[in-house]
């Protein structure tokens, strides 16, 4: 189990705001207890991998890249199994040409993981790919401990950090959609099942006929419960909709920070708009979005929309199930894409989020990207990235710099309202002044007897609003 830190510092409001500090120390002083099932038991009793990840060998197979691209995933399975409770205490990596379809590693190695773990007492292994079923009950058969794979770390992270009634919901759905081809029955012994006529031994009143498996009957509860997940969540996306549909009403400007896991949007998020979001040194640490109003310059609103961090092979159960989640990104009118300048490859995260972003149809939106931690990267590494992305942001969330040219790139990038306006408003109309200010791009305002003089960039809505008060016709940007 992760070791817990020697003391928990009581919550202080001069703590640094970016880091979300009352329900950081919430989730460090509730942290997993050993042993306990994540299974759930309501739904069936079936045997599954109840994710007790205390002492763990880690397995990848090198298929592709270099021995540095290799080293990279190794180390990334071993920080989402530190994330997840565990002590990772060995990690190996096996260069062939594909993952054996069998046993993962080849089947040689699979002796060499056995003593692995047997002189380093581990209780679990750690595969770096997604595991047929066949390849699970095989090499546990063979090693000895339970083995899961990245899917299942990665589900069991998403599963401690919900927080919301929606993201619960997400995290069920796909830990269930895991689970369904990965069942495991009891065996004959315990089989439902009884043949045979009624005057035979082995039959009797009531176990006569086909009847059902436990096995069947933990696919069909799954079934059912997938399905009710399913309507639940589709009513959330409606309600998220919504919402969504009354900003566009309004003509609010919404900008969506994505990134990889751990590469700093929720500090982002509380240095651009005091958010107070949760930030922990952890990866997912963030599973509920967070959308914030933020001001520019001119006075105008927009929203900052804090998403779920992407990771390399990110299990496509969680990309279908926070679907819904994932179309507050899709219906940005700014991506603010945030790379972690301290990573070692930095360059493969950016095309690991770019390929999520593709399969939620947000590929094509503007983007900016942000390189953070600068204070952590080294300066080699900022100049190599400099010239690679010229158009890029450095910035350090945690000492705030660069904070104010990141806040002029986003604001030189925010959509700008179609209709320009000159309007007098009356005295009187103090509220549509307010209005104006909030949702559109003042160009000049003067106060003459007749009341406020406004030169004013607006959308649709608010310039029927203004139209009686015109002083010359209203001109569409061109």
């Amino acid at each position: 189990m992760r070791n817990r830190p020697d003391f928990i510092p009581e919550f202080d409001e001069d703590l640094d705001a970016t880091t979300g500090a009352l329900e950081l120390e919430e989730r460090h002083a509730l942290r997993r207890v050993a042993g306990l099932s994540t299974e759930l038991a309501d739904i069936t009793e079936v045997e599954y991998r109840q994710l007790r990840l205390e002492r763990v060998v880690l397995v990848g197979v090198w298929t592709e890249g270099t021995v540095d691209d290799a080293e990279n995933s190794l180390a990334e399975l071993a920080a989402l199994a530190e994330t997840a409770g565990s002590q990772v205490l060995e990690g190996l990596i096996q260069r062939r040409g594909r993952p054996d379809p069998s046993t993962f590693v080849g089947r040689g190695k699979v002796g060499e993981l056995r003593a692995v773990v047997l002189s380093t007492g581990a209780d679990t292994v750690i595969c770096d790919g997604e595991l047929s079923p066949s390849q699970l009950r095989t090499l546990e058969s063979q090693i000895k401990v339970k083995v899961i794979d990245r899917t299942a770390l990665i589900l069991d992270i998403f599963a401690q950090h919900a927080k919301s009634k929606e993201g619960k919901a997400q995290v069920e759905l796909a830990q269930l959609q895991y689970l369904l081809p990965r069942l495991r029955g009891w065996g004959e012994a315990m089989s439902r099942q009884a043949g045979g006529r009624a005057g035979g031994g082995g039959g009797g009143v009531g176990l006569r006929g086909p009847g059902e498996t436990k096995l069947e009957t933990d696919r069909r509860r799954i079934n059912t419960r997938i399905a009710r997940l399913k309507r639940d969540i589709k009513g959330m996306r409606m309600i998220r909709r919504t919402k969504r549909a009354g900003r566009r009403r309004h003509a609010v400007p919404s900008v969506a920070i994505v990134g990889y896991t751990n590469a700093g949007k929720s500090s982002l998020l509380n240095r651009l708009t005091g958010a107070g979001v949760l930030v922990e040194d952890a990866l997912f640490a963030t599973l509920d979005p967070t959308t914030r109003r933020a001001y520019a310059a001119d006075g105008r609103i927009y929203t900052l929309s804090d998403t779920v961090g992407f990771v390399r092979h990110l299990p496509h159960q969680i990309v279908e199930a926070f679907r819904s989640t994932l179309e507050e990104v899709a219906d940005a009118d700014l991506l603010v894409h945030v790379v972690d300048g301290a990573h070692p490859d930095p360059q493969e995260q950016v095309r690991a989020v770019r390929e999520v972003l593709a399969d939620v149809g947000a590929d094509k939106l503007p983007e900016l990207l942000v390189v953070n931690k600068t204070d952590a990267a080294p300066e080699e590494t900022l100049l190599r990235l400099k010239r690679e992305w010229p158009g890029a942001v450095f910035v350090s969330a945690r000492s705030g710099a660069g904070m104010t040219d990141l806040r002029q790139a986003i604001e030189a990038r925010l959509p700008r309202p179609a209709v320009e306006v000159r309007a007098c408003v009356p005295y009187g109309r103090g509220d549509l002044v307010d209005q104006v200010h909030r949702r559109g791009e003042v160009l000049s305002t003067r106060h003459v007897d007749a009341g406020t003089l406004l030169h004013v960039r607006v959308d649709e809505a608010l310039a029927a609003e203004l139209a009686p008060y015109l002083v010359e016709p209203a001109e569409r940007r061109g």
